[in-house]
């Protein structure tokens, strides 16, 4: 059963600029890539194969497809009725969930960050909490510490709020960088250390952290190796007006809430059903049915062009490291599988490259002092193979 294929991935072909759409033809029928510059080459014959395998695999698993993406339509029904808005945001949390990635979301306070992730979290039955990060926290007071029991005269672990499903870091950039540092074993092996024991974290585990790009007053600006770890950085944008009346609308009619003899005014977290509308069955479902995304050869071609031109390019002090190319392969593969599709096109790698790649480079001074900025930069490299960041209208 053919997947359902929206107008942008039916008109894809026409977007792309000359030098991309003739090197690579893309099949909607078959689901096939197939190079129209060498069509006996080693890539052909193995995209071929690939392409009839995912034929048959379409039609035999059809209908866990089919559960697969009336489960992500639920989540994003669920969370739409307490955020305005923010479709954007869904998606991009929804890949590092299928992938097991991690997401850094850069905006101003007030932008229902905190509701998202919460929204999230309860749509599928995740245990989810919230750190504050401040100046004086304390690494174990994420991972947790060891206590002595007064009654036994030993040591007991009390383990610490990183052991959840997803955990929200609140304004990351306000701890110190020694307790920025106790997250990276986290991210990467998905395990901590307390003591002299080493405990593996829940299944899924995800960090969501955020940071105010406006305020730097007290603030620890996040070390590359930890910047690195983060799947995506994702930069919020204030609502249309439209959408923030919206928000006002719903606001007003919240209510009040009795505790008691007293009451108090509700707020949007008191809206939100307990009530999953997922199991964790239907989660490994979607993870899985990433996995099965088609990649073509030319498409990671592409992907390491870009990488490299990151590193290459004299106005840069660094570029992307590999993590960025497979970060990028990745979040195509689940991007597509979230729009109803078996395979990767161009326009996963033009909407994602700009929220995978341009917090892993940095600008050199000689940059900095002629007016360039890094979207103006990795929009030229993006150009260079014939697209354009589309992150704002994906």
């Amino acid at each position: 059963m053919a997947p359902a294929i929206g107008a942008s991935g039916a008109s894809i072909s026409s977007d792309l600029s000359p030098p991309f759409r003739n090197r690579v033809h893309f099949d909607l029928e078959d689901f096939s890539m197939q190079e129209s510059s060498s069509p006996t080459s080693t890539s052909h014959r193995s995209t071929t194969s690939t392409s009839a395998k995912f034929a048959v695999e379409g039609i035999s698993h059809s209908e866990r497809w089919q559960e697969t993406q009336a489960f992500i339509e639920r989540i994003r029904a669920r969370v739409a009725k307490v955020v305005v808005g923010q479709e954007v945001v869904v998606e991009r949390l929804l890949i590092a969930l299928f992938t097991g990635g991690h997401v850094l979301l850069q905006g101003v306070p007030g932008l229902a960050k905190t509701l998202l992730v919460s929204a999230l979290a309860k749509s599928i039955h995740l245990h989810f909490s919230r750190i504050q990060f401040t100046v004086d926290l304390l690494p174990s007071d994420i991972v947790g510490s060891e206590i002595l029991d007064q009654k036994t005269s030993e040591f007991r672990v009390h383990r610490g709020p990183i052991f959840t499903n997803l955990l929200l870091a609140d304004e990351i950039n306000r701890a110190a960088p020694k307790v920025q540092s106790a997250l990276l074993e986290a991210m990467q092996e998905h395990k901590v250390t307390i003591g002299n024991t080493t405990f593996k974290l829940p299944a899924p585990f995800l960090v969501i952290a955020t940071q105010n790009p406006v305020e730097q007053s007290g603030t620890f600006e996040l070390p590359e190796a930890q910047l690195d770890r983060f799947m995506l950085c994702h930069r919020l944008s204030y609502p249309t007006p439209d959408q923030e009346r919206e928000v006002l609308r719903r606001n007003s009619k919240l209510g009040i809430r009795r505790e008691g003899e007293s009451a108090v005014a509700r707020t949007e977290f008191d809206v939100l059903e307990q009530e999953s509308v997922g199991t964790a069955e239907q989660l490994i479902g979607a993870m899985e049915g990433v996995q099965e995304v088609f990649v073509s050869d030319t498409f990671t071609d592409h992907v390491v062009d870009i990488v490299n031109r990151t590193r290459r390019d004299p106005r840069l002090d660094f570029g992307c490291s590999p993590r960025a190319g497979i970060a990028l392969i990745k979040a195509s593969r689940a991007r597509a599988m979230i729009h109803g599709r078996y395979y990767v096109i161009p326009e996963d790698l033009y909407a994602l490259a700009e929220d995978v790649m341009l917090h892993r480079i940095r600008l050199n001074y000689e940059a900095l002092a002629d007016g360039l900025t890094g979207p103006q930069v990795l929009q030229e490299m993006l150009s260079d193979v014939g697209g354009s960041s589309t992150r704002q209208a994906s």
